[in-house]
């Protein structure tokens, strides 16, 4: 198998809102809220038109753009036997991924995240994790991992206790190891022990300009250049309106954004930057273009609604 996705499996809730509803409800624009009262979250929810349902979180998304490309890949994630449970399952199959988990009743529901778009295309999410951030070490298959090319992790994932000896478990037997950062709410919440994985655990790190800033406590972004050279690894930050840039030793690789795009939702531009910049880098694409493939899908994700092509 190409790459494995480990990672919070997610029903995504999609609806349109208007900026006071941002407001009313004490949410910041652009980042995500977890939500660990079922009841709140429902509350939140009825009042709202969905547009669209589908199988959803970070890894996911990225899994199921690698497979779109071509490669072969597979994802483990934890669901419960109920209605979106089978919904996720089968949205995965549908897309040609190798699902390695066997879903049964849990205490919890499936987890699902609210994806709210204002009007000017930006994605504020609220999440409940429900069953997917129980994931435990047993769920994570040591044959899948070890069969795998590499295995890609998301810092949404990575919690103390049974998360993090799921992820213990993948990062100690892997080949290779990508993972993204997933959201400044994540860097902020982990930020010495994302630093440490970075620093010492993985081999390729995804992370925005914002999130890479906080992680270093960087003072500018040239910082964050000469953080990234000494690693000797590689890291992949993208920036907006600014591109993306790839840095691995003293290699830096630089591309930008397309240009005269219909913005619909910026949901899902960064998993699919991570699939088609890793499309790239199993296909042995230089570190250019890999960047080149990740900025097309994540062009092509930004002009639709939801995270999927």
């Amino acid at each position: 198998m190409n790459i494995l996705g480990i990672g919070n499996a997610i029903v995504d809730v999609i609806c349109r809102v208007d900026d006071n509803f941002i407001s009313q409800n004490n949410l910041t624009k652009s980042t995500m809220k977890l939500f660990f009262d079922e009841s709140e979250f429902e509350n939140l929810l009825k009042n709202l038109k969905i547009e669209k349902t589908v199988s959803g979180g970070s890894v996911a998304n990225s899994i199921v753009g690698l497979s779109q490309l071509g490669n072969k890949v597979g994802f483990i994630g934890k669901v419960s036997d109920d209605d979106f449970g089978d919904k996720y399952e089968k949205g995965l199959k549908h897309e040609n991924v190798d699902y390695f988990y066997s879903k049964k009743k849990e205490k919890l529901p499936t987890g699902s995240c609210l994806i709210l778009i204002t009007p000017d295309s930006e994605r504020t999410m609220c999440t409940f994790l429900g069953t997917a951030g129980k994931i435990n070490e047993n769920d994570v298959s040591i044959d899948a991992v070890k069969n795998s090319e590499i295995i890609f992790l998301e810092g949404y994932l990575w919690d103390e206790g049974e998360p993090k000896k799921a992820f213990d478990k993948a990062i100690d037997n892997a080949n290779k190891i990508a993972m993204s950062l997933s959201d400044l709410f994540c860097v902020d919440r982990h930020k010495p022990h994302f630093l440490n994985l970075v620093k010492n655990k993985i081999d390729i790190t995804f992370a925005n300009e914002q999130e890479i800033i906080s992680l270093i406590e960087a003072k500018n972004f040239d910082e964050v250049i000469n953080f990234s050279k000494q690693l000797h690894k590689l890291v992949i930050i993208t920036r907006g309106e600014k591109g993306a840039i790839a840095i691995k030793g003293d290699e830096v690789a630089e591309s930008n954004i397309q240009k005269n795009l219909n913005i619909v939702d910026l949901t899902g531009a960064g998993d699919l930057f991570a699939a088609g910049f890793l499309h790239g880098y199993l296909n042995k694409f230089s570190i250019k273009e890999s960047l080149e493939k990740g900025t097309e899908m994540s062009s092509k994700v930004i002009q639709q609604f939801g995270a999927r092509l």
